[in-house]
């Protein structure tokens, strides 16, 4: 049944031919019974009649204005009425269904005056008036339902065309959302994958520079300075892989490891990391800690730690730093500063002692994410200051 059906939806003007030629037949049997003189020029309007069902899909304005013809004819010609005539019913309908709205405001003028027009023409001088208005009426009432139904079938096609149109479009709209989601997915992992990189590569730098310089003199302090060089080559690797990881939505959803995200209490490992590199670092807290949205304490976090690589990188072989948290009611305040050479730091600031300048971009994108407010700059006696307000949304994460 399901292969008949789609084969009826793919052939409709065959399926309309079928039902034309079957009411052609059944016409010419009527006609042929009833005989008369009339009897070819009713079979000439019955052809024509069922050659609008037969085309009624393929051109219905066309066809309509051939029923209309069809009709005058019958006036005409002084032909009654007959089986032929139920094409006027499918052409009104299918008239009504189309987009064309004034051959469907023709259609339904015309069915309402085609019965009046048939009464008057083949009036039964037997009947009494009041039974003439009641044979028009209720050969009306079919012209009138044929027209409603093809109108609402209209309008729910007009209505299933509005929803598809929605519903590609709130496709569209999804498909817009998801690149943009991976777009700023991705960029989150650049800036995590700079931190971790400039961080870590930084620290190696500085040992590694650290155990050449001592190889003969300290063999001691040269074997400890490989030890760190080779912690931190592996949490480096760790943490590469675990970003990297995101990226593998396959492996990532089967149960691949990850680690939380740093947070505000990981900062003092963190200078202790920097302390064991060589650079001095005072670290202080103020206020009562507790904890913080997580991405509030991920950003003070990789503030920091840039904030120290900075210090490294451009600081030079004497600097020292300081590190203040402060908690707020509303918020967390970071203060971290050094006493490096400026002129290096301004130069990293506009980009021109790494050619990128990725460093405060990445911290400025970082607040911004979150609401707070970054200023950064040289410090007036030298050296480079990074002052950070971080706000605690209410509900933030």
């Amino acid at each position: 049944m399901q292969r008949l059906y789609d084969f009826l939806r793919r052939h409709p003007t065959g399926v309309d031919s079928f039902w034309a030629v079957l009411l052609f037949g059944l016409s010419g049997v009527v006609i042929a019974e009833e005989g008369g003189r009339g009897a070819i020029g009713d079979l000439g309007v019955a052809a024509l009649l069922c050659l609008v069902v037969a085309l009624r899909r393929r051109s219905p304005v066309k066809m309509l204005l051939l029923a209309t013809a069809a009709g005058v004819a019958q006036l005409i010609l002084d032909s009654p009425q007959q089986l032929a005539d139920f094409a006027m019913l499918v052409i009104i309908y299918t008239v009504a269904s189309g987009p064309v709205r004034w051959a469907s405001r023709f259609a339904l003028i015309g069915g309402l005056l085609a019965p009046l027009i048939a009464n008057l023409r083949w009036s039964d001088s037997g009947r009494g008036i009041n039974q003439e208005i009641i044979g028009t009426v209720f050969m009306t009432v079919p012209f009138a339902l044929a027209w409603v139904l093809g109108d609402s079938m209209r309008t729910r096609r007009a209505y299933w065309a509005q929803l598809e149109e929605r519903t590609g479009r709130l496709e569209k709209e999804r498909e817009q959302q998801a690149k943009m989601a991976v777009t700023a997915e991705r960029a989150r992992i650049a800036r995590e994958l700079h931190d971790v990189v400039a961080h870590n590569v930084s620290v190696m730098v500085v040992q590694a520079d650290g155990a050449a310089y001592v190889l003969d003199a300290s063999p001691e302090q040269a074997k400890q300075a490989l030890e760190t060089i080779s912690g931190t080559g592996r949490q480096a690797l760790a943490e590469m892989r675990r970003l990297l990881g995101v990226l593998r939505t396959e492996e990532g959803a089967e149960g691949g490891e990850y680690v939380p995200q740093p947070d505000v209490e990981q900062i003092g490992d963190l200078v202790e990391e920097v302390r064991g590199a060589g650079l001095p670092v005072d670290f202080q807290v103020e206020g009562a800690p507790r904890p913080l949205p997580s991405g509030v304490e991920l950003t003070a976090y990789r503030i920091v730690q840039e904030a120290l690589t900075n210090t490294r990188k451009h600081g030079g072989p004497d600097a020292g730093a300081s590190v203040r948290l402060t908690f707020f009611d509303d918020g967390l305040g970071l203060l971290v500063e050094d006493d490096g050479r400026g002129a290096q730091h301004e130069l990293y600031e506009s980009g021109g002692a790494d050619g990128m300048g990725h460093g405060l971009i990445g911290m400025r994108e970082r607040v911004g994410m979150v609401g707070g407010t970054l200023d950064a700059g040289p410090r007036p006696g030298g050296g480079f200051r990074i002052s950070v307000l971080l706000p605690i949304k209410p509900g933030g994460r």
